[in-house]
């Protein structure tokens, strides 16, 4: 298991993180690179060591609140504007521990 003080710009295929949902913003339309458009939604992970923004896509936005606890599996870090954020991709899994 890793725990958010450990994750760092630019790693992938990342072993289990677990957290807590701490607040979800509101979700906004975005375009994609492939064309076509998503709904994206910025929420705040946290655990014992820490905290990191989590991105939320479409179906994902719906599935967690505020106080969740989840775990994403092979999620990756990317650094946008000097800010770490943790996102599920398209080959990890959102799990929901309790809603």
């Amino acid at each position: 298991m890793t725990t958010i003080s450990q994750l760092r710009s630019g790693m992938t295929r990342l072993d289990t993180v677990e957290g807590t949902i701490d607040s979800i913003g509101e979700p906004r339309t975005v375009n994609l690179r492939a064309g076509g458009q998503a709904q994206v939604a910025d929420a705040i992970l946290k655990d014992d060591t820490g905290q990191i923004k989590l991105t939320l896509w479409d179906a994902q936005i719906k599935m967690v609140k505020s106080g969740s606890k989840v775990t994403i599996e092979n999620g990756y870090i990317n650094s946008f504007k000097g800010e770490n954020s943790l996102n599920v991709g398209k080959y990890g899994k959102l799990n929901i521990i309790e809603f």
